[in-house]
């Protein structure tokens, strides 16, 4: 119903109980706190023939703050949604001395809990009306008759307050005194606004509070792990940026998708909290940055092994027991190995066969010997797994409690009592592990089983991983190395074809680059080089670069 629909009302000649009805579900059924100002105020001025009105909204502090201001005759119409601002400051409920503001009419009625009835505004007693008389000699008009309401809520607490001026007879034109029924009817719709003001509020607190959980969430990962925290904020930024991109993809498969603001909200807050599982990985897991890191770096405890093997060498030819061409020779393959093994600890994404045989090969060919004369080898049975890891720095243990994250994501996402609008959001955080040949984890679905805001969340989950500069174990790669990887990931079957195409027509890599990436990252990306690219279709408008 629109605000019109409100004129239409007081012209009726519905019952009044009709109208109020009217006017209450009109009220309930909006949710733009400043729209409901100006809702209350047009019925009010409506039913009472007021020329002109003001609703006032009570702030933290205690002060009475102008929200709508409209009077007809003059055409002014200032706060709510009209976009012209209220200039005028703020009314204190307590005056400078401690005690309750009762000389202005609207800040008597709040602090007194009662509705106030003036006919004549010139001619009353005990109020100050000099601010009014200023105004209407500015303007060149005359306010006679005022009616001012507080608004509360059943309990009594006050919201704000509704004034009503110089109601009019729709026989004559003149201004008139409120009536009693005129008071009625506006001390109900005033208590209609409270309500459904008070509700509206309510659930905006309980949103700031559900966000504010959110980011304790987070906070909570970001405290625990710094590497994983911005990965929690980033995602976010390009799963909406490509789930947007897809909304304005006119032609291909994508043309019949569309997103509203409910969807992005929905999206949005399924995307922070699509690694919230990570709370209970543990910390030397996530922030393993070489193969041998545990609560520390075991490759120091190689190197002082190793420094205690060269002692032994040195010893042996101090006592005669190796000649100096085989202690020299001993020297440097002991140098090469530690250096080798020290360049094996950090990672990368492939390790050859050959170099995990040495590995191998050096395990078995040094002993070292402890206080009680026990030999040892110079690196463990489980610093060889380690250190033979093929890619990245996890082992296969470690990469099945990593992989575990997001089955706590989902066990504590679908533990919560989501409202209706925001029922996608364990799938749309569930699935950015899943891959579209069914081969992703942890359920094994398929592209046909994924909704497209949670296909979405995959590849910008993907692509922020790769492009990340903040984590310990990697540098970030390019925009160019990237997008290679993903293409071949295109191929493959695990990202979602008609979406990396969309991501890369668009250019929205470029737009993410600008914001989150190190300007060395940022290269000449060559779209014919990247694999399973292929031209935009006749019809597509990328955004501007």
């Amino acid at each position: 119903m629109a605000l019109n629909d409100v004129r239409f009302l007081a012209s009726s000649e519905d019952h009044l109980t009709q109208r109020l009805l009217k006017i209450a579900t009109l009220l309930s059924n909006e949710k733009d706190i400043h729209r409901l100002f100006e809702i209350i105020l047009e019925a009010a001025m409506a039913v009472t023939g007021a020329d002109g009105g003001t609703v006032y909204r009570l702030t933290e502090d205690r002060r009475l703050q102008f929200e709508v201001l409209h009077t007809r005759s003059k055409a002014v119409h200032l706060g709510g949604k009209s976009g012209r601002p209220i200039n005028f400051p703020p009314l204190d409920l307590i005056g400078a001395d401690g005690s309750p503001e009762l000389s202005k009419v609207v800040c008597y009625s709040v602090n007194k809990l009662e509705s106030v009835n003036i006919p004549d505004a010139y001619n009353a007693q005990g109020f100050d009306f000099s601010g009014t008389r200023a105004f209407d000699q500015a303007n060149g008009y005359r306010s006679t008759s005022f009616l001012t309401i507080p608004m509360k809520t059943l309990d009594d607490e006050v919201i704000g307050a509704l004034q009503l001026i110089n109601a009019t007879d729709s026989a004559t034109g003149k201004v008139i005194p409120f009536s009693n029924a005129h008071q009625e009817i506006v001390e109900a719709l005033a208590s209609q606004l409270a309500v459904s003001l008070n509700n509206r509020l309510l659930i905006d607190r309980l949103e700031i509070l559900f966000e504010s959980m959110i980011s304790l969430i987070n906070k909570a990962i970001d405290d625990k792990s710094p590497y994983t925290g911005g990965h929690c904020s980033r995602v976010p930024v390009l799963t909406l940026m490509l789930a947007e991109a897809a909304n304005q993809c006119p032609v291909g498969p994508l043309a019949d998708f569309t997103i509203t603001d409910a969807d992005r909200k929905e999206l949005r807050i399924a995307s922070l909290l699509h690694d919230c599982g990570k709370i209970s990985t543990p910390v030397h897991v996530v922030d393993k940055s070489t193969k041998l890191e545990t609560i520390n770096d075991r490759i120091a405890q190689v190197r002082l092994r190793g420094e205690i093997i060269r002692r032994e060498i040195l010893l042996a030819r101090a006592e005669s027991r190796l000649s100096p061409d085989a202690t020299t020779a001993a020297l440097d393959r002991l140098s090469d190995d530690l250096a080798f093994l020290e360049h094996t600890n950090i990672g990368g994404e492939f390790m050859n066969d050959s170099a995990v045989q040495r590995v191998r090969d050096i395990a078995s060919h040094y002993r070292w010997k402890d206080g009680k004369e026990i030999a040892h080898s110079l690196i463990t049975d489980d610093e060889v797994a380690n250190l033979t890891i093929r890619a990245g720095t996890l082992s296969a243990e470690e990469r099945q409690i990593i992989n575990r994250h997001i089955d706590m994501t989902i066990v504590m996402l679908e533990q919560l009592p989501w409202p209706r609008h925001l029922k996608k959001v364990p799938e749309y955080a569930g699935g950015h592990h899943e891959r579209m040949d069914g081969k992703g984890y942890p359920r094994g679905l398929t592209r046909e089983q994924m909704s497209i805001p949670a296909r979405c969340m995959g590849i910008a989950d993907v692509f922020e991983a790769l492009t990340a500069a903040d984590r310990p174990y990697k540098k970030g790669k390019t925009l160019s190395e990237t997008l290679g990887i993903l293409g071949k990931m295109k191929m493959t079957g695990h990202i979602d074809p008609d979406l990396f195409d969309v991501f890369v027509w668009s250019g929205i890599y470029t737009d993410y680059a600008r914001q989150f990436l190190n300007p060395d990252q940022i290269d000449d990306v060559d779209l014919t080089s990247i694999p399973g690219c292929t031209a935009p279709p006749e019809g597509f408008l990328a955004s501007p670069a």
